[in-house]
């Protein structure tokens, strides 16, 4: 640099031959500076291509201490930043002189990133020699990928009994022809013919490992050189690399001279006053201006900065099929790379290009997450739950109707379900829906068919039809509610989920409510309740249904019914389990409210059917009506719970709709067999009870009364073990005379015989309502008097 700087103050042109350090192109620095040999910035633009041509982004550099390592890394290091995709995971230096211990803690040093097996090598000969001979020390043979610059080129010196290590190693060397006239010449030379070079002798004694007798300053073998030792013959011999830039560098100035006498003197035919007197950088001019072919047939010129065009040989070190190892060549950089890969040989027989990245590429579905400062290192994060991969480093969340495909590259829609007609949890509902309906249809043909029996009139026939209707309907709501939902599934839904119950609870609610009103007028006056025909109880029953049916309207006209596609409801953790639930657009609050209006006429009804229990179990329905609402109460109070329980479950529209639809058939189904099921089986298999009873004479009553004082009946007793009538109010005490006693009990069991008697009558609509009264008020007043006069009075 030194003597570059000199002759660039004094204006002296320069070529050089072997010089390719990069700084020397700056032409500020050394303007007067030219070179037939390519610069390292070039040799390292080769190297980042190769890198990128084997697909590796994270290597390591080791230079050696000087202009020409540190200036190499640092143009490749610039070079590969500006490229882009390439991380530097370590930057060494081999310092002058290095020590065994420091080849060996260099190799220690790359081993701590060992992802990182590229190593792009800017050293001299002994250095490369010294971190392969530390590979192998270190037990690491074939681990590292070498690639050389032009200092290893293709020579054998540095991987000498060392070849297993080398085994792979990419090398550069600018493009070069070995001159065959030049080996003739050289190998020809003597002491003799060659007297005029002052440094032939020492190269003499060094080539041929000996000592001339005169002048001799080699101390370190005694073996004396006779003069008749030949080059290439008795020792080995291989031409200089750079002998080709040599001879171009000195054509290159000989075509600048002729070109410039040419132009200056073209009247002489040597150096004429003008050439003389001309400075340094017209010479500079004609030697920028120069081109012509070199001695290996290619052509030699300078850029601007005096630079000569990047071209390089890239040779591998590989076994070949003799198993003797050779550099083979693989391709060359004529300012763009020509990589033959299917020539390359790794070691191990690798027969992938092998891996040297800080992080192996990302799997389908799977976003990068960056080491800070490392661009080329990153952790892999899957996109998790219900995100897809939208680019390299980023995830997106899918819509709220889609979820990721299996690689989680993009969104596709989330599957539509609903209530299989064929999964269990319709299975059960419909059969037990199915056999309900039978059942229903049974008795109300078997009512219709025995329409004017006894037993069909005493149950009240038109409350007994509406309540069967209403038991109907109950089971009939099944189907619509596993039916594929629609607008018009939807709108009968909303019809008919409160309506069957309704209809069957305000039936019972008005059957128990006359019942109750009327036992209740009875202890008061003769009196008979309003209200209680047949057409008021129609009346009644369809006032309560329609609050019902006002409702529903209500509701139509607030909220239309619609069909919806819940996608939260089965929206699991994992996406693939996901489904979008088609159903109607009803929520659970609005389903309620639709009940509640039957829920309260239930609850109505049991308070009535509890007020009613003690009524002679011979005079109306009171008791299975008590038994029928206690059951039911007990079914949705079990409804409740699992309702309201299973709200966030992902099976919440199976386990709600079942156990709906198996609570409405369960109720239906209590209704049905206890207050039905008893009359069509005495009605089918004993037609004999189902007859209107004759009438008793008076004779008989009065015979049957005498026949009962005989029986002593003590007042803990008496039926329902009760010491007072069940339809009027404690007597005052009786008397204890034994003989009015028993007149006394004689006579209560003609009343009780007489009114109940009358009263089976009255159940069969065969006296009037008002006849049915008075006799409740005798049969109150009969009692009251038995325990307050003695027989005779009476």
């Amino acid at each position: 640099y030194c003597c570059c700087t000199l002759l660039s103050i004094r204006g002296i042109p320069q070529i050089s031959y072997a010089s390719t350090a990069p700084e020397l192109s700056d032409d500020r620095r050394y303007d007067f500076f030219s070179r037939v040999v390519p610069p390292d910035s070039f040799q390292a633009q080769a190297m980042v291509d190769i890198i990128r041509a084997l697909d590796w982004t994270y290597v390591s550099t080791v230079a050696s201490e000087g202009s020409y390592g540190e200036k190499g890394v640092e143009a490749f290091q610039q070079i590969s930043k500006e490229a882009g995709g390439i991380c530097i995971a370590q930057s060494l230096k081999i310092t002058h002189n290095p020590k065994l211990e420091d080849y060996d803690e260099a190799i220690q040093q790359l081993l701590e990133t060992p992802h990182s097996r590229g190593v792009i090598i800017f050293a001299s000969e002994e250095d490369v020699r010294g971190l392969l001979n530390a590979t192998k020390r270190a037990n690491q043979v074939g681990h590292f990928l070498w690639i050389g610059s032009d200092s290893w080129g293709a020579k054998s010196s540095p991987i000498h009994q060392l070849e297993d290590v080398a085994v792979g190693a990419v090398t550069i060397l600018p493009k070069r022809s070995s001159i065959k006239g030049f080996d003739e010449y050289f190998t020809s030379l003597t002491l003799e013919n060659n007297r005029r070079n002052v440094w032939f002798a020492e190269f003499w004694e060094e080539n041929f490992d000996c000592r001339l007798l005169s002048s001799s300053k080699r101390e370190d073998t005694s073996r004396k050189c006779t003069g008749q030792e030949r080059i290439g013959i008795d020792s080995k011999y291989e031409q200089e690399g750079k002998v080709q830039f040599v001879i171009d560098a000195v054509y290159a100035m000989a075509h600048a001279l002729h070109n410039m006498q040419r132009d200056l003197c073209p009247e002489h035919s040597g150096i004429c006053p003008v050439m003389e007197a001309a400075e340094g950088k017209t010479l500079l001019k004609y030697i920028r201006n120069a081109s012509f072919n070199g001695s290996a047939g290619t052509s030699v010129m300078f850029n601007k900065n005096g630079d000569a065009p990047g071209r390089y040989d890239l040779f591998q070190f590989q076994m070949t099929n003799s198993s003797v190892p050779e550099y083979r060549p693989i391709g060359q950089w004529v300012e763009t790379l020509q990589l033959r890969l299917e020539e390359l040989q790794w070691p191990e027989g690798e027969q992938a290009v092998p891996i040297s990245m800080c992080s192996l590429p990302c799997k389908t579905g799977e976003r990068k997450k960056r080491v800070k400062g490392m661009p080329c290192c990153w952790h892999c994060e899957l996109c998790d739950g219900y995100q897809y991969q939208y680019d390299e480093t980023s995830c997106r969340l899918c819509s709220y109707d889609m979820r990721p495909n299996p690689n989680r590259t993009e969104c596709q829609p989330i599957p539509i379900v609903k209530l299989e007609w064929h999964s269990p949890w319709a299975v059960i509902p419909v059969f037990l829906a199915m056999l309900g309906i039978i059942a229903t249809i049974f008795v109300m043909a078997t009512f219709i068919h025995y329409n004017d029996t006894p037993i069909v009139r005493a149950s009240g026939r038109e409350l007994s039809y509406v309540l069967l209707t209403g038991i109907f309907l109950c089971y009939i709501i099944t189907f619509l509610m596993i039916a594929k939902p629609d607008v018009g599934v939807c709108s009968f839904r909303r019809i008919f989920l409160g309506l069957g119950m309704c209809i069957s609870y305000a039936a019972l609610l008005t059957k128990t409510n006359r019942i109750y009103r009327i036992f209740e007028q009875g202890k008061q006056t003769v009196t008979a309740p309003r209200f209680i025909s047949p057409t008021s109880q129609i009346a009644i029953t369809s006032s309560l249904i329609c609050l019902q049916l006002l409702g529903v309207l209500v509701w139509f006209a607030v909220d239309p019914p619609n069909t919806i596609i819940d996608y939260d409801e089965q929206k699991t953790m994992n996406p693939n389990l996901a489904r979008g639930v088609l159903k109607c657009d009803i929520t659970d609050l609005q389903m309620i409210c639709s009940l509640g209006y039957s829920i309260l006429l239930m609850v109505t009804c049991t308070i009535y059917a509890i007020k009613t229990r003690d009524v002679p179990e011979d005079f109306n329905e009171a008791k299975p009506i008590g038994f029928t609402m206690y059951t039911t109460c007990i079914v949705w109070l079990a409804f409740i719970p699992i309702f309201f329980g299973t709200a966030q479950s992902a099976e919440k529209l199976y386990i709600q709709t079942t156990t709906l639809t198996i609570s409405m058939n369960l109720s239906a189904s209590v209704a049905l067999g206890m207050l039905y099921m008893p009359k069509v089986y005495v009605i089918i298999f004993h037609p004999e009870l189902n007859v209107q009873k004759r009438k008793r004479s008076f004779k008989a009553m009065v015979t049957a009364a005498t026949m009962s004082s005989r029986i002593s009946v003590k007042p803990s007793e008496r039926p329902n073990g009760e010491a007072k009538t069940e339809l009027c109010e404690n007597p005052p005490t009786a008397p204890t005379d034994p003989m009015s006693e028993s007149h006394n009990m004689a006579i209560n069991v003609f009343c009780n015989y007489y009114v109940v008697s009358v009263v089976v009558e009255v159940a069969a609509q065969t006296v009037s309502n008002e006849f049915f009264i008075f006799l409740v008020t005798v049969y109150c007043t009969c009692n009251s008097m038995v325990s307050v006069t003695s027989h005779d009075t009476y």
